[in-house]
């Protein structure tokens, strides 16, 4: 049996509080199951946004979608984390991933690696949060004793929900792994950092293999597809004219086909969205800021389902 919908918007611009907060009741008001945040340089940061998000709403769910794990150590992290998930009440989702923007690590003065040493990294994150933020860790009184500092205890257990962000065959084998939630981004990377989007079929192969991997799980894994462009309108082919430069390679009717693109009209966008779950097993779509208004009518006709 398919898991019902979920959906959330990822917000991508910064603001002033008053702003913040009036953007993130919004989301709450539309329906959004979960309010999440990204970790590029340029735009807020992660888990101070989220604080306030929380501050600011009752309902939604909040995550990071998803931390360029090159950023971080570890032991920093599971302190973020812990924090985080008990200042929004335990409702708190991590998202994970290795980065993919190189010219943000020159900035930040952080080594970029090989994409082998990303993924290494991002497998050793997710490890040592599992054994620092644990249900099983020693109590405080023997961390000490041991000469390791404790770590803030999150609110949620066994675990804060882990979310990973995949598209390569190891980072697909650690999602299988590891990751609570299965996060695709319909795109992959090319050389100079950009990303572009795959096919339907390199995209049904993608998650095709996941579903290979992910054959020994105890529970299945909720899917999550970003969607990159979302228009109600009688008139698709206007609506992805100026998307159509960040898919050179491809066709107007191949970009509509796209996985990540969900334009036309009502019936025909919420029947898109039906045949990822159908095909796919996607679950779990999450919409960028842009596209929050545009999505509402769509979520509130698959709400439930």
């Amino acid at each position: 049996m398919s898991r019902p919908f979920r959906f959330g918007v990822n917000l991508l611009s910064p603001a002033p509080a008053d702003e913040w907060r009036a953007k993130c009741r919004r989301a709450e008001e539309l329906g959004y199951d979960v309010i999440l945040v990204p970790d590029h340089l340029g735009m807020p940061a992660p888990f101070p946004a989220l604080v306030a998000a929380a501050a600011a709403t009752r309902r939604p769910r909040l995550g990071t979608f998803v931390l360029n794990a090159g950023f971080w150590n570890p032991a920093l992290l599971a302190r973020e984390v812990a924090t985080t998930d008990a200042l929004t009440g335990g409702r708190l989702e991590l998202g994970l991933g290795t980065g993919y923007v190189r010219s943000e690590h020159e900035t930040a003065g952080l080594p970029w690696g090989s994409p082998r040493e990303r993924v290494d990294h991002l497998r050793h994150t997710v490890e040592e949060l599992a054994r620092l933020l644990g249900s099983e860790e020693l109590p405080h009184s023997q961390l000490r004793s041991s000469g390791e500092t404790p770590m803030p205890r999150p609110v949620q257990q066994p675990r804060v929900p882990l979310l990973i962000g995949a598209g390569g065959d190891r980072m697909l084998r650690l999602t299988a792994e590891h990751a609570d939630i299965a996060a695709f981004t319909g795109a992959r990377s090319v050389p100079g950092g950009a990303m572009v989007p795959v096919t339907a079929e390199e995209f049904g192969e993608r998650v095709a293999l996941y579903g290979k991997l992910a054959a020994g799980r105890e529970e299945p894994a909720e899917l999550n597809l970003l969607i990159q462009l979302v228009a109600v309108t009688d008139d698709p082919g206007a609506a992805v004219q100026e998307w159509l430069p960040f898919a050179p390679q491809l066709t107007e009717e191949q970009v509509l086909e796209l996985p990540v693109v969900l334009v036309g009209g009502l019936e025909e966008v919420v029947g898109r969205a039906r045949a990822l779950r159908e095909r796919y097993g996607i679950t779990y779509l999450t919409i960028m800021e842009a596209h929050m208004e545009a999505f509402a009518p769509v979520m509130a006709a698959l709400r439930g389902e």
